[in-house]
């Protein structure tokens, strides 16, 4: 639900900035969703590149608003429904084909994955050291990408030439507690779930 909530306000931004743009043609399959005055090679986050299957970035960004608010929706009230999951990563894949950016809707998809999994039975046998080691670090990893995630746009604002000279790492930092915060809250639901004594 958190992951699918924030690509649907990613969503939105990237959006509400294509729609700035007016009623032109992208340049590209690739554009960025933040036009003029913004420079890509000046900006820490490259003016949001996303990319649309569309000739007019007005129709995109409405239809990414769109989409962002359906996907909004749909994770906060929805994504735990049979096939809640299925239909978030189908929205998100959407996402990505107008204009959604390319973090949004990874974050969406990664997040529809994880919900495939809601209300279906866990592992039955014991968890393993790994398994519970991994438990152990719910929900920090998840705590850990929401901070970055909402942080670099206040660390980008005022420092904006550090933040651009360590987003490799800011980079690898989001990839990485994307699917560890999936995986330990799945390990930690194990561990919970395990029988006593054993």
């Amino acid at each position: 639900m958190t992951f699918g909530i924030i690509a649907g306000l990613a969503g939105l931004e990237h959006g509400y900035f294509e729609i700035l743009q007016g009623n032109t043609r992208p340049v590209s399959l690739m554009f960025a969703s933040m036009g003029p005055p913004c420079a890509p090679d000046k900006i820490w986050n490259a003016c949001e590149p996303a990319m649309t299957i569309l000739p007019n970035l007005l129709v995109t960004g409405a239809l990414t608003i769109i989409l962002g608010l359906l996907i909004l929706i749909w994770s906060a009230a929805f994504v735990q429904r049979k096939n809640g999951g299925s239909i978030l990563i189908l929205l998100s894949v959407v996402l990505l084909l107008v204009g959604g950016g390319f973090f949004p809707p990874l974050i969406g998809i990664i997040g529809g994955a994880a919900g495939t999994q809601i209300n279906k039975p866990l592992v039955g046998k014991t968890p393993g050291r790994f398994l519970i080691f991994v438990a152990k670090l719910w929900p920090w990893p998840l705590v850990i990408f929401m901070v970055w995630v909402l942080g670099q746009w206040l660390v980008g604002y005022f420092f904006n030439d550090f933040l651009k000279s360590i987003m490799g790492l800011g980079l690898l930092l989001i990839l990485g507690m994307l699917p560890l915060s999936v995986y330990s809250a799945y390990a930690h639901d194990v561990v919970r779930g395990a029988p006593r004594g054993e």
